[in-house]
């Protein structure tokens, strides 16, 4: 029992101890742990606190950097304020500087008109002396033939009258004459004055047609094909379009002549169908042409819609408008028909607008007055008959019909526009370049120009040059002087234009040189 009572009394006393180490360890864990964060929150603290120094340090310096951008901009706008306030400020000062300049400039001005009108107020009272001066000696010169001749009154004046008359007579003619040469003379240079505008804003670059056109092939194996069997594909060819097919050695090529533009159009057009298609034998080459020449008929028509209406024109007949395209594959001395016809309405209608003319029924007549060349190969007739009887049978106005008939000269023109359809004709056809003409003939030009220079006694030899525009003419110093160089030169000139027909103009060069050359030896 005593045991038992023992191991309970130690038992109560281990337990007691137990729970008074337990009591003492929990409040040393708890202490540490007090300690743990008090020192935590003094790390915090301190934490806290040094970042609260770095923002305020950061916020210090953004403000400052802040503070001194803004500084900057009120700065540099405070700089340009002044600048602008300067710039105005010797804006005013330069405008007063002017003003002032001004004021003077007027001030002077208005002395100057004050002195002006006093000379004035004493050349007019000058004048009226000199009247009434002029007025005492007629009055004076009237009693004295009154008294010599015993003349009445009236009887002197009108002897008077007629003296002044005569003596004025001879004024009257000079000054007329010489109005009439200052307006001849402001004519001719109005008029050249409106040639080179309307050649200036009119100018067209001129292309000589040929009477050729070549088809390029594929291959020269090509050849055989268009020949065809014992030559029957190139005969079915030139005879449905008229034209002859040349084939030589020339490589891949193929030339078609003819003298009709539209027919060796026809042709190509054909051609060029049948070497693209590959199919080439007779029924072939008729389906082709035919359809070529419808092709070509409403090609002509559009032709001549597009000219009608790139020149602003109306109310033309749909007939005369077809034959209008049919120009364009007629050629005058290798210049297009169309071409030139275009360029003379547009000349017309300029040289019109200038002396208030109507400058549509201008361009009419320009664009028309070599319509009849468009059927001068198929119709008998010059082109001038042919295109007034085209002209009257779609009815043109009898300005248009005269123009044509007249700008070759055959009529007399009847009208400005009459005129001024000439001269663009004449303008086109002349300009340099603008029509060509055969070999022969331009070989044969330059012989009789020179000819005519070699005529003329003195002249050493003389040579034509610049395509025969001009010819130079060398002559012995010996026999022809300076001064006769010069008539020498104008004779020259009268004799080409009484002999020679050509477009433009030619110019004579005398040239007179003397050499003295001595040897040292």
């Amino acid at each position: 029992m005593m045991n038992v009572i023992w191991i309970i009394l130690a038992s109560l006393v281990a337990i007691v101890i137990g729970c008074a180490g337990g009591t003492i360890f929990t409040k040393t864990k708890i202490e540490n742990r007090l300690k743990q964060t008090h020192q935590t929150a003094e790390d915090i603290t301190k934490q806290a606190q040094a970042e609260a120094k770095s923002m305020k340090q950061s916020a210090l310096v953004e403000a400052r950097d802040e503070s001194q951008q803004y500084q900057a901009k009120v700065e540099t706008e405070l700089q340009s304020r002044r600048q602008a306030v300067q710039t105005q400020e010797e804006r005013l000062v330069s405008r007063e500087s002017v003003l002032d300049r001004k004021d003077a400039s007027l001030q002077k001005r208005e002395e100057t008109i004050a002195d002006k009108e006093t000379k004035l107020e004493q050349q007019w009272q000058s004048v009226k002396d000199i009247q009434k001066h002029a007025e005492q000696l007629v009055q004076d010169r009237e009693d004295k033939l009154v008294e010599v001749a015993g003349m009445s009154r009236p009887d002197a004046q009108d002897v008077i009258l007629a003296e002044t008359k005569e003596s004025l007579v001879g004024e009257r003619a000079k000054l007329i004459k010489e109005s009439e040469q200052e307006a001849t003379a402001e004519a001719d240079k109005r008029a050249k004055s409106l040639v080179v505008q309307a050649i200036q804003r009119s100018a067209a670059d001129m292309v000589a047609e040929s009477t050729v056109s070549v088809v390029t092939l594929p291959n020269d194996d090509m050849k055989g094909r268009i020949i065809g069997r014992e030559g029957r594909n190139i005969r079915a060819l030139e005879t449905l379009t008229g034209v002859d097919l040349i084939i030589d050695d020339t490589p891949e090529a193929v030339v078609l002549s003819g003298y009709d533009p539209i027919r060796r159009e026809i042709a190509k057009r054909a051609l060029e169908t049948l070497i693209s298609d590959g199919r080439i034998h007779p029924a072939r080459i008729e389906e082709t042409v035919d359809k070529a020449r419808k092709e070509m008929d409403e090609h002509i028509r559009e032709v001549g819609e597009q000219t009608v209406f790139d020149l602003g024109l109306h109310n033309i007949h749909p007939d005369l408008v077809k034959t209008i395209g049919r120009m364009n594959y007629r050629t005058s001395y290798g210049q297009n028909v169309l071409v030139h016809s275009i360029e003379v309405a547009k000349l017309t209608g300029l040289l019109a607008a200038e002396l208030g003319e109507d400058i549509t029924l201008a361009k009419r007549a320009g664009l028309l007055h070599d319509i009849g060349k468009a059927v001068d190969h198929e119709v008998d007739g010059s082109h001038v008959e042919l295109g007034v009887e085209l002209a009257t049978k779609y009815h043109e106005p009898a300005t248009v019909i005269n123009a044509i008939a007249s700008h070759h000269g055959d009529v007399e023109p009847e009208s400005n526009i009459a005129v001024l359809v000439a001269a663009a004709d004449s303008i086109s056809a002349a300009r340099p370049g603008a029509r060509s003409e055969s070999l022969e003939n331009y070989v044969q030009r330059l012989k009789q120009l020179e000819g005519i220079s070699n005529s003329f006694n003195g002249v050493q030899k003389s040579f034509a040059i610049q395509a025969g525009r001009e010819i130079r003419v060398m002559v012995e110093p010996a026999a022809i002087s300076d001064v006769e160089a010069t008539v020498l030169a104008r004779d020259i000139k009268n004799q080409i234009e009484h002999d020679l027909d050509y477009p433009g103009h030619i110019k004579v060069t005398v040239i007179r040189e003397s050499r003295s050359v001595e040897y040292a030896k």
